[in-house]
């Protein structure tokens, strides 16, 4: 893991060229920090090489270091969730970008309008179809957005979508255009209470490819904080 600041700055500025020029043709892509694992000390000096968004994947590891974190950050919940879960978490994130079932979306509904907020989320899509993957299969993707958007405690704000693992990153780039394929087209469906302004796709291995095919949001945890110390 990286802890000596002025090389976790050169790394995370490394990134943000790259990504800014493989995604230029689509105006740019933004990085979401993963930082499970990481210590809070670490994760804020991430603040000023221009990470503004983090994305956390386990609801108890967040709990016990949110309130250590510069508190401008945006907070993601990007691991899959489990219901019993969303009521911690319901007024201390920013996004939940793991929404793959009726159940969940409905439980953060509810918990939502209980806690007077209206929670920003994206759907993920199992677009390879990984049986053990979670998401959305994409036949079943417009319908799920439909009910999901007529939920007041929601505002659905794009897809989300995890990548089979490959040795070389161009084996997955037909999974990613069609991810974008989705995307566009369920913007310009113009759904009440559909925004599609988020395609969050791409992590450490393949994030390149993501963005020449369209990702709004990449993901990107081992690429900036290094190898990580896992518990």
């Amino acid at each position: 893991m990286i802890v000596n600041r002025e090389a976790l700055l050169e790394n995370i500025r490394q990134w943000q060229e790259k990504i800014a020029e493989a995604s230029a043709k689509w105006g740019g892509a933004e990085i979401c920090g993963v930082s499970k694992t990481i210590d809070p000390e670490t994760i804020n000096m991430a603040w000023d090489g221009g990470i503004r968004t983090l994305g956390e994947n386990r609801v108890q590891e967040l709990m016990g270091k949110i309130d250590h974190l510069n508190p401008d950050y945006k907070i993601h919940l990007i691991g899959q969730l489990q219901t019993n879960k969303v009521k911690y978490i319901i007024d201390r994130v920013d996004m939940i970008q793991s929404v793959d079932r009726d159940a969940l979306a409905e439980e953060i509904n509810h918990r939502a309008l209980n806690a007077g907020v209206v929670m920003p989320v994206l759907v993920q899509v199992n677009i390879a179809k990984e049986p053990q993957k979670a998401g959305i299969d994409e036949e079943l993707l417009e319908a799920f957005i439909r009910r999901a958007a007529e939920m007041p405690g929601l505002r659905v704000e794009g897809l989300m979508a995890i990548m089979p693992i490959a040795d070389d990153p161009e084996a997955v780039r037909p999974y990613f255009r069609r991810m974008r394929e989705w995307f566009d087209r369920l913007r310009d469906m113009d759904i009440a209470g559909v925004h599609m302004n988020t395609l969050s796709m791409g992590m450490s291995d393949d994030c390149l490819v993501a963005c020449q095919e369209g990702a709004t949001m990449v993901r990107l945890g081992r690429a900036l904080f290094g190898e990580r110390n896992y518990h």
